[in-house]
């Protein structure tokens, strides 16, 4: 079984956690004067790489709450888990950020 550290309440196992998507995505400041296409863009529009990935997750069946990770989505490896609104210790192209 994959375990999953929470930042909050550390190493749990993986059915306690659902995946909220990407990490970092800024809300438009004025979204109603965004047209339609650009709307649509930023609701659905995600990048998708084959490697390191900032993502969000849930602590659903724990602390309930939400987090961010860098994970490897080749190899399923959780690199590192931060509370949100705080950087990771390293970029997901393995650069540092402390």
């Amino acid at each position: 079984m994959l375990l999953i550290d929470c930042p909050y309440c550390g190493p749990r196992p993986e059915v306690e956690f659902r995946c909220g998507g990407e990490a970092h995505i800024a809300r438009p400041a004025q979204p109603a004067d965004m047209d339609d296409k650009a709307w649509a863009e930023f609701l659905f529009i995600r990048s998708n790489p084959k490697g390191v990935h900032a993502e969000r997750w849930i602590h659903q069946h724990g602390c309930q709450r939400w987090f961010n990770a860098l994970r490897d989505t080749y190899t399923d490896a959780f690199i590192e888990t931060y509370e949100m609104g705080t950087k990771p210790s390293r970029l997901p192209d393995g650069r540092t950020t402390r």
